[in-house]
């Protein structure tokens, strides 16, 4: 997959269909609704996505160390509209899944505790700037995590380490298929 660093992580390698990235303390893609704060420097490789309804996932591993630390699944259309599906560090100190939808500012959505520190991410496009997020355990069954319009976007990967001293996440079996999701909540 010929993903394209947008913002180069501190390190990162790639061999076949896996990714190891790590990101440096610090960054992230947020911009608070509070109008606090507009973090943009999340380290995030994107591929223009194919025309028609596509899929996009990866086995997603993370090394877990600060709060907010994340592996992620990203669109990203301009830096004032993207959406990431993201498995997540909560302050709790329990891996999540959650997804940020950012349309001028950002939005953020815990979806479900995971116990373990791998986890299967999807974005579907399902035509006209339509997408589904999906998670789940083993690739073959998904949960239905959100479904929302943001346009025509970029889609890739972004790891992040907002309060933390960096985060490395492992992204393996990193898939892109031109293939229309069949139904959003059926576990397909």
């Amino acid at each position: 997959m010929d993903l394209v660093w947008d913002v180069e992580p501190a390190s990162w390698s790639a061999d076949g269909d896996t990714w190891t990235v790590t990101a440096a303390a610090g960054t992230d893609c947020f911009i608070d609704p509070a109008g606090t704060t507009t973090v943009l420097n999340g380290a995030r490789a994107l591929i223009i996505a194919p025309d028609g309804p596509w899929q996009f996932w990866a086995r997603v591993s993370v090394e877990f160390k600060g709060m907010y630390d994340a592996g992620v699944l990203m669109l990203w259309a301009d830096d004032r509209r993207w959406a990431k599906l993201c498995f997540e560090r909560s302050p709790q100190g329990a891996p999540m899944v959650v997804s940020v939808i950012t349309r001028d500012v950002s939005d953020d959505a815990n979806a479900w505790v995971v116990d373990s520190n791998t986890t299967w991410l999807r974005i579907s496009h399902l035509g006209d700037g339509v997408y589904a997020f999906h998670a789940g355990d083993d690739g073959v069954r998904w949960e239905f995590v959100r479904y929302f319009h943001l346009g025509p976007a970029k889609v890739g990967i972004e790891v992040q380490a907002p309060v933390g001293e960096g985060c490395t996440a492992t992204f393996a079996n990193l898939t892109l298929v031109s293939e229309r999701l069949s139904d959003l909540r059926d576990g397909s």
